[in-house]
């Protein structure tokens, strides 16, 4: 029906092989593509042409953030996982959702709103769980891609869409994360870029590929953060590590450090498109969880095809799991380092600056 919501629906390995060979694959990646060439040499300060349908979308950004002020964190200092307050902030926005799109989007046909706003509030985590992680952030972009699709952004908007739009978007889910504490989606650990978002580093190393003097193992010079990471992402992002967890890069986050050691952002640039295609988009665990719709649309998968006694499916915290595959999302709950640096700091707010270890490829 053209009224339901867009819905989960990889669940074997052999459907997201088929997912990979799909039209909305290829679109998804060349617009994340789109979204890293408009950013390329640009840093956050870039003046970027925003369009009535960008600021559209900064002011649903704002309403959303305004929620955050309406549902405050509740006492939980006895616990570094999720604050239940979490919930009522869903709940709010889940319900705000259809008005406000009506009132910032009021040419776009319902169905396609319906999908629009699943895609947004999966966007910023999981009810359910209190966490957050890669598939959370990818929502985000796929509720772009649809905004694009529909042709209300347009390829004139891209940098726009990076540089504010995005941008905000992560210092938003800042906020959230840091009032609500949410918990890193699976089990990564420091073994991944970081506990919780991937694109920034991926559009950050793209603003940082020309840059004259700043080079990746820059990241270890804190005047340079300092100055920095207002303007480009990938310096906000190791500012915000470096904020909340109290070891060095070596040990919170020994990926990123060894990244620090190629020669060029450049080749930075080109291996986080490499290692994004592997790690998040050709994953069983996180793309388990991409929502299908009228939109992003893809046709029957194999394990559709199986009969109920084939398929071997496992019923879990509101979503499936085939043949035993279970996702980062049912691993170990992870507490959140957030939780543990203001816990380690009662009374004070810290600052926030605007799976097994894998070769990395940046060779």
């Amino acid at each position: 029906m053209a009224s339901d919501k867009p819905s989960s629906r990889i669940l074997t390995q052999e459907d997201l092989d088929v997912f990979q060979e799909s039209e909305t694959y290829n679109a998804l990646v060349q617009f994340i593509l789109d979204l890293r060439e408009a950013a390329t040499g640009r840093p956050n300060s870039f003046g970027c042409v925003e369009s009535e349908t960008t600021k559209s979308i900064l002011s649903l950004l704002d309403e959303i953030q305004n929620l955050t002020i309406l549902h405050p964190a509740v006492p939980n200092d006895k616990s570094r996982f999720g604050n239940p307050a979490f919930r009522e902030f869903y709940d709010d926005l889940e319900s705000q959702l259809p008005d406000l799109f009506r009132r910032y989007f009021s040419d776009v046909q319902e169905d396609n709103l319906i999908d629009l706003q699943s895609y947004l509030v999966e966007s910023f985590g999981n009810r359910t769980r209190i966490d957050y992680g890669s598939g959370h952030e990818l929502n985000f972009i796929c509720f772009l891609l649809c905004l694009s699709r529909l042709n209300i952004l347009q390829p004139s908007d891209f940098p726009a869409i990076v540089l504010r739009v995005f941008n905000k978007y992560i210092a938003l889910m800042r906020v959230v994360q840091s009032q609500y504490w949410l918990e890193p989606a699976g089990s990564h650990g420091v073994w991944g870029l970081d506990d919780y978002h991937f694109l920034p580093f991926l559009f950050g190393a793209a603003q940082l590929s020309t840059h004259k003097y700043l080079r990746p193992r820059s990241i270890h010079d804190p005047d340079v953060l300092e100055v920095y990471s207002k303007d480009y992402m990938y310096l906000a992002a190791i500012a915000f590590i470096n904020s909340v967890k109290t070891a060095s890069l070596r040990w919170s986050s020994p990926m990123l450090d060894d990244i620090s050691g190629v020669k060029t952002w450049e080749k930075v640039s080109e291996g986080m498109i490499k290692m994004y295609k592997a790690e998040v988009l050709g994953k069983v665990p996180i793309m388990q969880h991409f929502l299908f719709g009228k939109i992003l649309p893809i046709g029957e998968l194999p394990s559709e095809k199986e009969t109920s006694e084939e398929k071997k499916l496992t019923q879990h915290e509101g979503h499936v799991h085939a043949d035993g595959v279970w996702g980062d999302c049912c691993g170990i709950k992870v507490p959140s380092a957030i939780a543990a640096s203001q816990l380690n700091h009662p009374g004070e707010l810290r600052s926030i600056p605007r799976g097994s270890m894998r070769p990395i490829p940046f060779d």
